[in-house]
């Protein structure tokens, strides 16, 4: 069984509303395995129950509608909880190098929580997304953990589409959602002309989008609203829209949403070219796949990472359950060749941004990610400064 992660967290959302109303009073649901560790792809779906009251939840189990989704539920009581939460929460390999820690295994290691079952084996909590069961363990034992980026460090959004392209909402109620998520800055960055989304953005619209936002700008000062542009590199490696246009704006994304039949060298040589631009700013979504759909493209990643530090290009993890992209390995890599990165929503509708950071943030914690490495911890003069430079 494969189920995409977005589609996933919906089922698991779901099936724990309806359980939390049969549960005793006080019970608390998890996520665990690869739901957990945000893999884009998630082969069963199981929930954890912290419970006085176990049998009650197994009874809810067996009576709540979620027959028609593969959910499965555990629950345990609160002083066992941590390794319980551990061992669903995998990976396999990870799991049975603490059960050798433990000389037989976990789950006699008295604990409440997490944190106290990796501290009686004389480790630091490891998180979840990390957990292989390879090099994480050995940097645990050493003392050198990163720490990873959170959601709390993330200031602001800067991938984001309206109805001025394919997005439901007006820059309005973007605003207004991105004001609630507590962000200090956004960007509205919607499809240009070569675009195949089902609404994209000619001159004119770009034009008046900016002139909205200067006026929206008033209303709303707590909210830095930054213009900007998702553009299509196409074939030959230039921009579909003119720079004396893009060079109005505060932010250019560059997409490479065709592939046009070409080979991995020529996708590469677009890459270049766009990278080279001085008004791009971010590639978006690099490998451009689609999870559960189709592969990334078959680049020379570490080419192109260099190519990105070399320009002072930044690369983007895109949170959007659909692409999940660059992630694990391939953001790590990024990272240590020096490549500054963003992790965006690329959220189409305003009520989902919430959700959408939250999976940039997962797939950029399995590239063992850290705030250092992301634009958009930043403050806005920092962050301003840093899009500015490479015009510079």
């Amino acid at each position: 069984m494969s189920i995409p992660l977005g589609r996933a967290w919906d089922i698991f959302e779901r099936a724990t509303a309806g359980l939390a109303r049969e549960a005793a009073p006080g019970t608390s649901f998890f996520p665990a395995g690869g739901l957990r560790r945000f893999a884009p792809i998630v082969s069963r779906i199981v929930a954890l129950a912290r419970t006085a009251d176990p049998a009650a939840v197994r009874r809810a189990a067996d009576t709540a509608a979620i027959d028609r989704h593969p959910v499965r539920v555990e629950a345990h009581l609160p002083d066992r909880f941590g390794a319980a939460l551990i061992r669903a929460t995998g990976t396999a390999a990870h799991v049975a190098r603490l059960d050798q820690l433990a000389g037989g295994t976990i789950d006699n290691l008295a604990g409440a929580t997490e944190d106290e079952v990796y501290a009686a084996l004389r480790l630091p909590c490891i998180p979840p997304e990390i957990r292989s069961g390879n090099l994480e363990l050995q940097r645990a034992a050493e003392g050198t953990l990163p720490r990873l980026v959170t959601r709390a460090d993330i200031r602001g959004d800067l991938h984001l589409h309206t109805h001025y392209s394919d997005g439901r909402d007006d820059v309005e109620t973007v605003v207004r959602s991105a004001g609630t998520l507590g962000y200090e800055y956004i960007a509205i960055t919607d499809h240009s002309p070569a675009s195949a989304a089902s609404r994209v953005h000619s001159e004119t619209t770009l034009l008046r989008q900016m002139e909205e936002i200067d006026e929206l700008q008033t209303h709303y000062p707590r909210v830095k609203i930054l213009k900007g542009i998702e553009t299509d590199i196409l074939p030959d490696g230039s921009l579909d829209l003119p720079d004396t246009l893009l060079e109005r704006l505060d932010l250019v994304l560059a997409s490479l949403h065709d592939a046009a039949g070409q080979s991995p060298e020529k996708l590469l040589s677009r890459y270049a070219a766009a990278a080279a631009h001085p008004l791009v700013n971010v590639l978006t979504h690099p490998s451009n796949q689609l999870v559960g759909r189709r592969g990334g493209y078959p680049l020379d990643y570490d080419r192109l990472f260099e190519l990105a530090a070399d320009t002072r290009t930044m690369l983007e993890i895109d949170g959007a359950p659909s692409h999940l992209d660059l992630d694990g390995d391939l953001a790590r890599r990024a990272a240590a060749a020096g490549v500054t990165l963003t992790i965006d929503s690329d959220c189409h509708h305003a009520a989902l941004m919430g959700r959408y950071m939250l999976f940039g943030v997962g797939t950029a914690r399995r590239g063992w990610i850290e705030p250092s490495s992301v634009a958009n911890t930043r403050p806005l003069d920092e962050l301003v400064g840093t899009l500015r430079a490479k015009r510079n």
